[in-house]
């Protein structure tokens, strides 16, 4: 078996591991096989990126004939005892399953039980909507941020070389089969940011300013809207822009705005305990039994759910679930739910950081343009 490092001293996520885990326990690793079924393939290279004085470094345990697979389980297994945070790409589906198979081939006791982790994949493929890629392959992702391989190969291709290495080692093969590991670790660490994309639906938002905007709508009238200027923990790779529910983000590197619209009208409160309550019609208004009991028996009527409420004319944002109470509709069988912009939540920063989280989560369920 052969232990190769390098040291990745020019290389930098551009991103905030820190709010992962301490960098001293971070480790990344990616896997390398003659096949996807472990029981039927071989393990022939395990190689990982970790943080040491004060830069990054790989580790690479090379299988130069197919009876060191073991050596090259086991000393990897060793390895990963001094970390607690394992980020991989597609991990989930394929690299820790396979080594677990493995271990399980050779009775041994090793497992993943001590490590938190973080499937970049996975994380990013929740937002996959928000890049223009046919698939979400890393070396796809590489190309969306401008990376640049030396190395040519898929695994898939690189599976013969690995054959014909074993059976006549050259020192060219040996390279190409360490190089596409390798540039699959450094990789790694570029599409780490991909996931400042996620957090910002994962995360609590940072509102650093929200003020009101007047601008022309689609029928040419005056509309108003809050326009929130956002901040992120990590720089995104690369600007976005998505619209959704009648609101607009755009963002790039650390900052972002939200756009979300604003109705000044009159609109209805709904009382849920309607039996407790007469509604008037002259007024157009429910009121409590314990008040209204006092109003001519000819002006009033047993309220119901759809006539139980209150009218306010004020201003009032959308909400898609019910995050802000109390809660205003247009109509009782409206499904658009809407709260009043009060004084007190334009003071609050929290009020709107929760907020803004609120509309970026729906936008994204609901399906961006």
């Amino acid at each position: 078996m052969k232990t190769i490092t390098t040291n990745f001293e020019e290389l930098k996520p551009n991103y905030n591991l820190e709010s992962l885990a301490d960098l001293k326990d971070i480790i990344f690793l990616d896997i390398e096989t003659t096949g996807l079924t472990p029981k039927n393939s071989n393990l022939y290279l395990i190689g990982c990126v970790y943080y040491e004085n004060e830069s990054y470094h790989s580790i690479q345990w090379f299988a130069e004939k197919y009876e060191e697979e073991l050596q090259v389980l086991t000393s990897f297994f060793e390895f990963l005892k001094k970390y607690k945070y394992l980020i991989h790409y597609n991990g989930n589906n394929f690299d820790i399953p396979y080594l677990l198979k493995k271990c399980e081939e050779y009775n041994l006791d090793y497992n993943f039980d001590n490590c938190g982790g973080i499937d970049i994949y996975r994380r990013i493929s929740l937002c996959r909507d928000l890049f223009p890629l046919a698939d979400l392959k890393q070396k796809t992702v590489e190309d969306f941020l401008g990376l640049d391989r030396e190395d040519t190969y898929s695994g898939r291709e690189l599976i013969s070389k690995y054959h014909n290495y074993v059976c006549n080692p050259t020192e060219n093969e040996l390279n190409e089969l360490l190089l596409h590991n390798e540039e699959d670790l450094k990789g790694m660490l570029s599409v780490v940011s991909m996931l400042s994309y996620s957090d910002i639906f994962n995360k609590p938002i940072r509102v650093m300013k929200a003020q009101a905007n007047y601008y022309n709508g689609d029928d040419r009238r005056g509309s108003e809207e809050i326009v929130m200027k956002l901040r992120f923990e990590s720089p995104l790779p690369m600007p976005v822009s998505f619209k959704s529910l009648g609101c607009k983000f755009t963002a790039e590197g650390i900052d972002g705005s939200l756009s979300v619209p604003m109705y000044d009208e009159e609109m209805k409160y709904f009382y849920s305990n309607y039996k407790n309550y007469y509604y008037l019609p002259a007024e157009d208004i429910a009121m409590h039994k314990s008040v209204a009991s006092y109003v001519d028996k000819s002006h009033r009527i047993q309220a119901n759910a759809s006539n139980c409420y209150t009218r306010k004319k004020s201003k009032f944002l959308p909400q898609f679930d019910l995050v802000f109470t109390p809660f205003f509709k247009r109509e009782y069988k409206s499904k658009a739910m809407f709260f009043e912009l009060t004084d007190d939540f334009k003071k609050s920063r929290s009020a709107f950081s929760m907020y803004a989280s609120h509309i970026l989560d729906s936008m994204l369920k609901n399906g961006i343009e």
